[in-house]
């Protein structure tokens, strides 16, 4: 059944197949070549439409490979790291009988006793933020987006992180359209593909330019060609000036 709000990745093909021409139509093009063009059009919806990606924590249980590999193992979807948060050992003293913990619970006492206070409030918790940057740091690491890998400096070799402690970091994590398949029904990546795939077929008839078909049909493939491409640069401009998030400072 045809539908214009495909929830699959076929009713996506069958969806920018009609939109070409079909059934009225013959599209020639492949089923080889209309995957790899809605590969194509998926990565780049991926790669800078704000709705593809979503910011979410990533929780990893520190193995003993991972201390003497040296690295944390990422999983493929995640494109960017943001931020790790300071790692505690297991073994750590970063409890509620630490100094910190202790002058954040008196100043939730204080907040209680003074409600008017709350200039006070911040002021002291920016300054304990400005004393645990300053005493403890932050983790220095890198990502390596291609080798699926997270660097930790130093902290592995010092045996700051063993074997049984726990890793969070922030990410950016691609949202998976086989699972949240209301991406397939996507505005921009329906015209998107549907441009992709018609480039293709302007390609693949191009080697036939001016043949003539029974009936008097001129094929006409370098047209359907260069009027895919102008569709494509422009949906490239709009994805870019609209949809993409503001440029922020990643890690990796």
């Amino acid at each position: 059944m045809s539908t214009n709000h495909p929830d699959t990745r076929d009713d996506l093909i069958s969806y920018c197949k009609r939109k070409l021409g079909e059934p009225v139509l013959e599209v020639n093009v492949a089923l080889e070549q209309v995957e790899d063009r809605i590969d194509d059009a998926l990565e780049y919806y991926q790669e800078f439409h704000s709705d593809a990606t979503v910011r979410t924590y990533l929780k990893h249980l520190v193995t003993e490979s991972d201390v003497t590999n040296g690295y944390i193992p990422i999983s493929s979807d995640v494109i960017f790291v943001q931020r790790l948060f300071p790692v505690n050992s297991a073994s750590g003293v970063n409890d509620w009988s630490g100094i910190k913990y202790q002058i954040m619970l008196n100043d939730v006492g204080n907040l209680g006793n003074f409600m008017s206070e709350l200039v006070y409030y911040e002021q002291m918790q920016q300054h304990m933020s400005l004393l645990d940057m300053k005493i403890n740091g932050t983790p220095q690491v890198s990502f390596s987006r291609r080798q699926n890998r997270l660097v930790i400096h130093g902290e592995f070799g010092a045996g700051d992180i063993k074997a049984g402690d726990y890793i969070i970091a922030q990410v950016v994590q691609i949202v998976d359209p086989e699972t949240h398949t209301s991406i397939y029904n996507d505005m921009w990546l329906k015209e998107y593909a549907t441009a992709l795939i018609k480039r293709q077929w302007g390609a693949n008839l191009i080697k036939f330019e001016g043949m003539q078909l029974p009936g008097g049909v001129i094929l006409n493939g370098r047209q359907i060609y260069e009027d895919a491409t102008v569709d494509i640069e422009k949906l490239e401009e709009r994805i870019r000036l609209e949809q993409e998030l503001p440029v922020d400072f990643f890690v990796g």
